[in-house]
């Protein structure tokens, strides 16, 4: 596998949020953590210390934290999205559509895997709608092919966007 086919896309917004919560983790946090641990040594013999084990593990988890998402940040693209036109359906595109079987009618937003919030409507483009998508132009119909063995469906994009 190549370099490249390792790479996470990521917005450019979410590089942002992913290097705030990095310098959150590193700083506030790892603070908070490091008092705790001071605390707890203060409580005496450390072998029976349930308090000093419980910081001990919470720093652990915290720094496996950091260090995931170092590498998720130093093995990211950012994708610019302010040289796609609105011919095409790409990661950071806004994308109306349309569901032909019903003829109900939703936005998503095509976002890397890294920010995904399905509640939100931010799709993935690793996500069966999302992969569908990609590529697509308007008027076209794709045919979305569900993971879980559902039937495929299709839907019609009436309009890309870019913010």
């Amino acid at each position: 596998m190549s370099e490249y086919q390792n790479r996470r896309q990521v917005s450019s917004e979410g590089m942002k949020k992913l290097e705030e919560k990095l310098a959150y983790l590193k700083g506030t946090r790892r603070a908070e953590v490091s008092e705790k641990l001071n605390i707890a040594r203060g409580y005496g013999d450390l072998s029976e210390n349930a308090e000093y084990d419980a910081a001990k593990n919470e720093q652990a988890l915290l720094e496996a934290e950091i260090m995931q998402l170092e590498a998720t940040i130093n093995n990211a693209e950012i994708v610019d999205n302010l040289s796609f036109s609105n011919d095409e359906v790409s990661i950071g595109s806004t994308v109306k559509v349309r569901f032909c079987d019903d003829g109900s009618e939703e936005t998503y937003y095509l976002v890397g895997a890294l920010e995904s919030d399905p509640l939100k409507n931010r799709i993935s483009n690793e996500s069966a709608v999302g992969a569908a998508l990609l590529g697509a132009k308007p008027g076209q119909t794709v045919t979305v092919e569900p993971p879980t063995g559902a039937e495929p469906y299709q839907i019609e994009i009436l309009e890309i966007s870019h913010n």
